[in-house]
């Protein structure tokens, strides 16, 4: 796990700058500066508009008397998302993208339930009940 965390901390971010530079080159350094920030600020708005629909869904589940399991995975997506798509550079915004539109999000909750049962069949992940 921590050879993981290490390559994706060393290696996105030399990724990211080579394809600035990149990118730079081909469409000049304004425009790529302009794009990151754009991307940065659409992504913000986008990631608060699908927080609060999180949100509503959330408050509609506790009202309805239902557990708000699905949502509070997508509440932590969508946090993420917003997290990634405020770092700069195109693969981490495409990634923070995906993962807040709700179609793709889906595939992303998908992965992390199996993951989530994986763990707690094997014990890594404890849960007990009150």
């Amino acid at each position: 796990m921590f050879v993981k965390l290490l390559l994706g901390f060393i290696l996105i971010p030399f990724i990211e700058l080579y394809l600035l530079i990149k990118i730079g080159q081909f469409v000049g350094a304004f425009n790529t500066i302009f794009i990151v920030i754009f991307t940065g600020i659409a992504g913000a708005y986008l990631a608060r508009l699908e927080g609060i629909r999180t949100l509503f869904k959330v408050r509609e589940s506790l009202n309805s008397g239902k557990l708000p399991a699905e949502e509070m995975l997508d509440a932590m997506l969508i946090f993420v998302a917003g997290a990634v798509l405020l770092t700069p550079g195109f693969i981490t915004d495409l990634a923070g993208i995906l993962i807040l539109i709700p179609r793709t999000r889906y595939w992303f909750k998908r992965w992390l339930r199996k993951k989530f049962d994986q763990w707690i069949s094997q014990n890594r992940i404890n849960i007990t009940t009150v």
